[in-house]
């Protein structure tokens, strides 16, 4: 990651669920560690405060990879509702946990397996629960 890291929101209510999720993985689940930095860094808001331009957990969106213009329309969930051949991104995967808290034009890079780096941008928030009035997804 650059030491230019982006801005990032997340709700209160992620922020608490992801903390749970984390306490429940291995100190040395590599995905895990990085998820927990951004939540660290992350500025904490009530859902109904969110703008709906941010991703937030189940956030539907179209995502960018900056090096080959290749993009995907994903929806960000938790671990157990992962189906990426459906579309749906795990909080878990190096991907997702990048795309947390990003706002629509937004980027950034994130280590992928395999000592990579991948620029990732946001293109737009398709649909955000909380935008939605959809406060307990």
């Amino acid at each position: 990651m650059t030491s230019q890291l982006p801005e990032i929101t997340i709700t209160e209510q992620d922020f608490d669920r992801l903390t749970g999720i984390l306490g429940s993985l291995p100190a040395t689940h590599a995905v895990g560690e990085l998820l927990s930095v951004e939540l660290d860094r992350a500025t904490v808001v009530e859902g109904n405060e969110i703008p709906s331009d941010i991703v937030t957990m189940n956030s539907r969106i179209r995502m960018e990879d900056a090096t080959t213009g290749e993009q995907h329309d994903v929806t960000l969930v938790y671990p157990r509702e992962a189906d990426f051949a459906q579309g749906k991104l795990s909080i878990l995967a190096p991907i997702g946990a990048a795309l947390l808290g990003l706002r629509a034009g937004q980027s950034i890079d994130w280590p992928i397996p395999g000592g990579r780096t991948k620029t990732m941008r946001v293109v737009a928030v398709q649909w955000q629960p909380e935008a939605a009035g959809e406060f307990d997804l």
